[in-house]
């Protein structure tokens, strides 16, 4: 069934729904939630995975008897124009009770100011730019901070992985250059000095040019803020122009699809993640074989992340009721959310955050991820 075809259907399924009322009843009709992401264009990868992650809860939430739960995917291309449109699109739709989304902080931080107007929950699933959440009441996400995230990353690379000489290369997005202010703030401070910081543009293939330069400035580590498409391509060149320096990045280079892309290139990649196929919580473990019975591969965090947002909707719902306003008061209150990614979990009203994050550092060995062990990276 094609996308388009699908999200007709699924728009469908609510068709003739009344208004959104704070008495509305789960017998009634499912509850609607509204996606804005990339369905299409160079992120289009993130939104299947997004996919596959929804699909699997749905049909789990389905199964075990409600409330039932559907959605409709606009696809945005991670556009900030289009996901302005489609959140207007949204907010006029008053059988839409919450949306998820955008992809990229920048494109979904374009559209906040008119879920805020239009007292609609928008909660980012992969939004971690430090100021996404500052928008507004209405503005939530299950996606850690980089204000939390850059710091771990420095500590990890300073003191676990012994490098004090670092190149920075990021994506040049609002959210690649935050990410990378961050952590150049906590590497420094940490007493690290920063010998290059590089950045590249979305949709750049050659990366040659930028590679030289690094190798010029003479780091012991170069880090990555990137996705694992981009950050694929720069393994495969910094392997190529034989940079022998400790490569990390930061968790959003954390998927099977990193090392499927990147090829040998990948082997000896650190990296870190607030989800691990591999974690021994028996919440993971349910949702691994799940998600393998069902795609027949390993998920990642933004299959993880995506299969969480879903969950987290249906039991505020579940709990507080399903209109608009009953899911964005329910938010900030519920406690013991079920998370793969973070077992337990709650929001701090106060940064619209999740609460007490944690942190698994990684390493691809031999084609694979891995818990790092603690060894450091022989010096070149």
């Amino acid at each position: 069934m094609s996308l388009d075809r699908r999200s007709f259907l699924l728009a469908s399924l609510a068709a003739g729904a009344a208004g959104l009322t704070a008495g509305r009843s789960f017998a009634d009709e499912p509850i609607l939630v509204g996606v804005s992401g990339p369905l299409t264009g160079p992120n289009a990868q993130y939104g299947a995975q997004w996919k596959d992650g929804f699909d699997l809860a749905i049909d789990q939430i389905n199964a075990a008897g409600g409330p039932p739960i559907q959605y409709v995917f606009e696809d945005s291309q991670s556009d900030p124009r289009q996901a302005v449109t489609i959140a207007q699109k949204f907010v006029n739709d008053p059988r839409i009770v919450a949306e998820l989304g955008d992809f990229s902080s920048t494109a979904s931080m374009a559209a906040s100011p008119i879920y805020n107007r239009g007292k609609l929950l928008q909660l980012g699933i992969t939004n971690s730019h430090p100021d996404y959440t500052k928008a507004g009441d209405y503005t939530w996400s299950n996606c850690v901070s980089q204000a939390d995230e850059q710091p771990s990353l420095a500590k990890y690379v300073i003191e676990g992985l012994g490098r004090k000489k670092i190149a920075v290369i990021h994506l040049n997005t609002d959210w690649g250059a935050a990410s990378k202010d961050r952590f150049v703030k906590a590497a420094q401070a940490a007493g690290a000095e920063i010998v290059a910081a590089e950045a590249f543009q979305p949709g750049e293939h050659d990366f040659r040019s930028t590679l030289v330069r690094v190798r010029d400035a003479n780091p012991d580590a170069i880090v990555l803020e990137a996705y694992y498409a981009d950050g694929s391509v720069i393994l495969r060149q910094i392997r190529e122009l034989g940079l022998k320096q400790a490569v990390a990045g930061v968790g959003s280079i954390y998927s099977p699809k990193l090392i499927e892309l990147a090829g040998d290139a990948a082997n000896g990649v650190y990296t870190q993640s607030y989800f691990f196929s591999e974690e021994p919580r028996p919440e993971v473990k349910a949702f691994v074989a799940a998600f393998r019975a069902r795609y027949g591969k390993d998920p990642d965090w933004f299959n993880a992340t995506a299969y969480d947002g879903v969950i987290f909707i249906s039991r505020i719902a579940r709990q507080y009721g399903s209109s608009r306003e009953a899911i964005h008061d329910g938010i900030g209150k519920i406690k013991g959310l079920p998370s793969v990614v973070f077992g337990g979990a709650a929001f701090d009203p106060a940064t619209r955050r999740i609460s007490g994050p944690h942190f698994v550092r990684l390493v691809v060995k031999d084609g694979k991820f891995v818990i790092w062990d603690g060894v450091k990276p022989e010096t070149n």
